[in-house]
């Protein structure tokens, strides 16, 4: 397999992947639904059945994760493990099911009409401007692609197919592993560390060709209850309390100019995701994301002293917060481990990559393992606009990812 076969091998395998309907639900995932869907259980089934006709070792377990084993190449047994992960699930954000991939090869630059009614226009994404020629994936926008983190599932297996291609290429033991629910924030809920022989991990979940993520949000989840009082509309006046109403002018109290529409780079934000009730109960949950600690502590504490004017405003009226942690910042412990990122570098500069550090403004799989014990820093995958109906991926770049992989197996293995 040379380097146009393994892009040929990349593209058909993330196609074929990208077919397979496999959105998590949040909704669900919150109730202890795990995975959240059958829909995942398929693509896990697939993903197993992927590796065993490459003669690659893999396991399943109940909980639905997927970890798989290259061996070492002779005489390299003794060298350390490390592992990669991607997750199969897509997000819930657009419909996901029925995914019909769309190959515009040698893209010439003009805007990409989608036959779903939307248009990726190069005048107003940069990233995709910079990839005149190349052969860029899109859905046909009645759905999102699922280029995350399918792009990364693919790429992973693609540099196993490579390397198993490629005998002479010297590395030492690899962990791959595939996880359910890391879109609902519980990817790792249930993940098997005591299967896993590596203690440090990649993650392949990125975006731009490039990007290494070595830190991301501390992420909290705060979901409240608005309690009214309920009557008849028609003889409310003075007595009812509405909670809808309520929830409605709790959400309006939120600073406007710290909400995801509003910020970026290191600014946090209040995101609210769902609202649900009536007149006697409402319930709204909200996504709080900040950099630091000390900020995320603020931010809960608004949404308390919220929450009490509210009741204030609302005579009669009463309001629960309740606040989860889900997952912390892993730039303190990753660069505690500066080797894991330098050997990263190096395979990329290895492959014609320029890398850049970027915060991930959001978290991964990675940011529960690095929590967990085992550093995980996040590796470019080649996709864009993630969770929209105008999601793309640039097979270059992703070829590129697949060939950072492998000077990474060779880097661990040198």
């Amino acid at each position: 397999m040379n380097h146009a076969e393994l892009s040929t091998a990349l593209l058909d395998r993330f196609v074929r992947f990208a077919r397979i309907g496999s959105q998590s639900d949040m909704v669900k995932a919150d109730a202890g639904v795990f995975p959240s869907t059958e829909s995942q259980k398929t693509m896990a089934k697939a993903l197993v059945k992927e590796l065993e006709s490459l003669g690659i070792e893999v396991s399943m377990d109940e909980n639905y994760y997927v970890i798989a084993r290259l061996p070492a190449s002779p005489g390299l047994e003794g060298k350390e493990s490390f592992g990669l992960s991607a997750h199969y699930d897509t997000a819930g954000d657009a419909p996901g099911d029925n995914v019909n991939p769309l190959i515009h090869r040698s893209w010439g630059g003009t805007p990409i009409a989608l036959p779903g009614g939307f248009t990726l226009d190069p005048a107003k994404d940069a990233e995709l401007a910079s990839c005149v020629g190349h052969t860029i994936v899109t859905s046909d926008g009645t759905t999102l692609l699922g280029a995350d983190d399918k792009a990364g599932v693919a790429g992973i297996i693609t540099m196993a197919e490579y390397l198993l291609a490629h005998r002479e290429i010297p590395h030492g033991p690899i962990e791959l592993m595939f996880s359910p629910d890391e879109e609902t924030g519980h990817g790792m809920d249930r993940v098997p560390l005591a299967a896993l022989r590596s203690k440090s991990f990649y993650t392949v979940d990125g975006g731009q060709e490039g990007e290494l993520e070595t830190e991301c949000f501390n992420a909290w989840k705060a979901e409240l209850t608005f309690t009214g009082i309920a009557l008849h509309t028609g003889h409310a006046r003075g007595r009812m309390v509405n909670a809808s109403s309520m929830a409605a002018a709790f959400l309006s109290s939120l600073p406007a100019q710290e909400s995801p529409e509003a910020t970026d780079g290191y600014y946090g934000f209040y995101a609210p995701i769902r609202i649900e009730g009536g007149i006697e109960s409402a319930k709204a949950t909200l996504f709080l994301r900040d950099f630091t600690r000390e900020g995320m502590e603020r931010r809960i504490e608004t949404v308390k002293t919220l929450a009490r004017a509210i009741e204030a405003r609302f005579n009669g009226g009463k309001v629960t917060v309740e606040t989860a942690m889900q997952y912390l910042n892993m730039k303190e412990k990753i660069d505690a481990a500066p080797d894991i990122l330098g050997r990263l570098e190096r395979a990329a500069a290895r492959s014609g990559v320029s890398t850049y550090l970027k915060p991930i403004r959001g978290g991964t799989d990675g940011s529960r393992l690095t929590e967990l014990g085992i550093p995980a820093p996040n590796i470019f995958t080649g996709g864009h606009n993630y969770h929209s109906r105008t999601e793309w991926a640039s097979l270059e770049q992703m070829t590129k990812m697949a060939l950072t992989l492998i000077e990474l197996a060779k880097e661990w293995g040198s």
